[in-house]
């Protein structure tokens, strides 16, 4: 069974009395421990896309499933549910808290999820020192360099066990170096049987994944699968 499952997704908006269409009849699965990149121009509907595959916004019309589960017309409190259970998020501006060290920012989602102090702040420490972050537990994001506080957000978003991690342009607001660090950890990810959806614009960047959907005006242009260029190739 694939783990995401799509059937002729629509999103609309209404717009100045008119209507909006973001998403014009998308299918695609999405299989377990694939490294997917899904590019598009700007209104392409890749953003829409991916705030309905992370549950963050319902569909319009066609149907949605997540690990096997239909996600499509879950109420909003269901879908905050599915949310911490199964996907992990990283996001563009890391969206880390300031005032707290790395080590809290990562337990933050055990604590919704109503995890015990004690095994919250173990695992935080178990995923920080998978991203290679062991020695700054508690630092906090100002003491962090940009491609550290990404680290944090991966780890954060790796430390509920999710079934399928959302990269949004992850490498967005780092320099060139920074982003082959980071995209090198997240292929690490993917070769340990992570499944990795990653939005970008930039066609190096998808290089590096092992399938690219390629979206226009809302629908699928291209859906390729290739060899995955290893980061260390291109550095």
């Amino acid at each position: 069974m694939a783990l995401i499952e799509l059937d002729n997704i629509v999103r609309s908006y209404r717009l100045g009395g008119e209507d909006f269409h973001a998403l014009r009849g998308i299918t695609l699965t999405v299989e377990r421990g694939e490294f997917v990149a899904v590019m598009g121009q700007s209104g392409s509907g890749k953003s829409t896309l991916m705030n309905i595959l992370g549950c963050l916004d319902t569909p319009s019309g066609g149907d949605y499933r997540l690990a096997g589960e239909r996600v499509s017309a879950l109420s909003r409190a269901r879908l905050a549910q599915i949310r911490n259970r199964l996907i992990g998020f990283v996001f563009q501006n890391f969206n880390l808290l300031a005032r707290v060290s790395a080590l809290e920012n990562v337990a933050l989602p055990l604590a919704y999820a109503r995890v015990g102090r004690r095994e919250r702040l173990r695992r935080a420490q178990a995923a920080l020192e998978r991203v290679g972050l062991g020695a700054k537990l508690q630092n906090k994001p100002s003491q962090l360099s940009g491609g550290q506080q990404q680290r944090v957000a991966i780890a954060r978003a790796l430390v509920t066990e999710p079934q399928v991690l959302f990269a949004d342009e992850p490498t967005g607001n780092l320099d060139s170096v920074t982003s082959v660090a980071v995209i090198a950890l997240l292929q690490g990810l993917w070769r340990a049987g992570q499944t990795i959806v990653l939005v970008t614009h930039e066609p190096d960047i998808a290089a590096h994944a092992a399938r690219v959907i390629t979206l226009r005006d809302g629908q699928v242009l291209s859906d390729v699968r290739q060899q995955a260029v290893p980061v260390e190739a291109a550095a």
